[in-house]
């Protein structure tokens, strides 16, 4: 009872965060897209955070921007053909979120880089590597802070699994295995915009970055892809992807699965989702489940040969900053602000983690001989 009791606690206030006196100068962040994830992925954090205020949101439906900017109390709105635009010519504004379709993340980070704004762009960053790399390179040009938006890497969990597996007490890795899925179309609107080739779609490119990423900070080095089997929903867009692939010398499995088969007679069961994340070791093991959302709920679940399991929560860090009902984005946040100020943050992801992130996706579709999210027509 007392932990259903902390659960609702922490879950409502990260969801209604308190209101906090701002700095005298704080950063303004517009919104580009009036999309379901920016709330959570900013509008709340900033709410809570007194070096950040969002100011303004930009939607090409101007009733859309309109309903937007009145729910979230935000003084600017930009709606129609130019709202991007108008809002990155808004001199109030220093910073902006991209929460659009993958297809845009290229040519609206660009185009606001060359503004003199910070970026925070949704993952993934860009439909390949390529565009990843030029998008990287000139925000080190104009000296401008570019984040790719993976917030599982900014929560104590993910950070508390590592720390486990280091301590030394379960022996080296030996394999790491991960299923992340969700049962048929649940999750998804049939015409999901996930699903659209042209807008940068595909299974992998939605759910990819979470366990691909976990792995790679977990390992602490560069996988090598050994296979990688597609089933596709239509032509270039996976429903699901297993891949194959070996870090060092440890062997790791991941599935993306935007649409899991139910159980059962007809398939009628549902599975409804599977977020699990499990690192074999020579002495036992160590599990996390809900990676995706720890702030929501997770577990992490230490799984010794010789001893008792126990099973562990991580929602504040042992150490600097942050109260048990942020959530991943508050956290991701905190960081994106000490890189912005000149502070050294708790944690990071460099240039060079999404880089190699994103060509990790593409050599896998590769591999699953699908061919890469196009290149952005822009030209800056």
């Amino acid at each position: 009872m007392f932990s259903l009791i902390s659960f609702v606690k922490r879950v409502n206030k990260g969801n209604n965060p308190p209101l906090v006196e701002k700095a005298s100068n704080p950063l303004r962040f517009g919104v580009l897209g009036a999309a379901r994830i920016a709330p959570d992925a900013i509008i709340k954090p900033a709410r809570c955070h007194d070096d950040v205020e969002v100011i303004a949101v930009a939607a090409r439906n101007k009733d859309r921007a309109d309903e937007f900017a009145k729910k979230w109390d935000l003084p600017k709105s930009y709606g129609g053909a130019t709202a991007y635009q108008d809002l990155l010519d808004d001199g109030d504004i220093d910073a902006v979120y991209i929460g659009l379709p993958n297809s845009l993340h290229f040519e609206w980070t660009m185009k606001a880089l060359a503004l003199g704004k910070h970026v925070l762009c949704e993952k993934p960053i860009a439909d390949n590597e390529e565009e990843t790399r030029k998008m990287f390179a000139f925000a080190e040009e104009k000296n401008l802070i570019l984040l790719e938006a993976w917030q599982v890497r900014f929560h104590p969990a993910i950070q508390r699994v590592k720390a486990i597996v280091e301590e030394g007490s379960l022996g080296k890795m030996v394999s790491m295995t991960t299923h992340l899925g969700v049962w048929n179309s649940v999750f998804f609107v049939k015409d999901d915009i996930r699903f659209n080739y042209s807008l940068g779609g595909g299974g992998l490119m939605d759910m990819g970055p979470y366990p691909i990423n976990c792995m790679r900070y977990l390992a602490s080095c560069e996988p090598v892809i050994d296979s990688a089997e597609a089933i596709c929903r239509s032509e270039n867009i996976d429903r699901r992807i297993e891949t194959h692939m070996t870090f060092g010398a440890l062997p790791a499995t991941i599935i993306t699965d935007s649409a899991m088969e139910g159980w059962g007679p007809f398939q009628l069961i549902p599975q409804w989702i599977k977020m699990v994340l499990r690192v074999d070791c020579e002495e036992g093991a160590v599990e996390i489940r809900n990676y995706v959302l720890p702030h929501v709920w997770h577990s992490i679940t230490v799984l010794p040969k010789n001893g008792k399991p126990r099973v562990e929560k991580a929602y504040k860090p042992l150490e600097g900053k942050g109260e048990e009902w942020w959530s991943a984005y508050r956290y991701q946040l905190e960081a994106f602000m000490d890189k912005v100020r000149g502070r050294k943050p708790q944690a990071w992801r460099s240039a060079e983690d999404s880089i190699s992130s994103m060509h990790i996706i593409d050599t896998i579709y590769t591999k699953c001989g699908l061919a890469l999210r196009p290149n952005s027509e822009f030209k800056l």
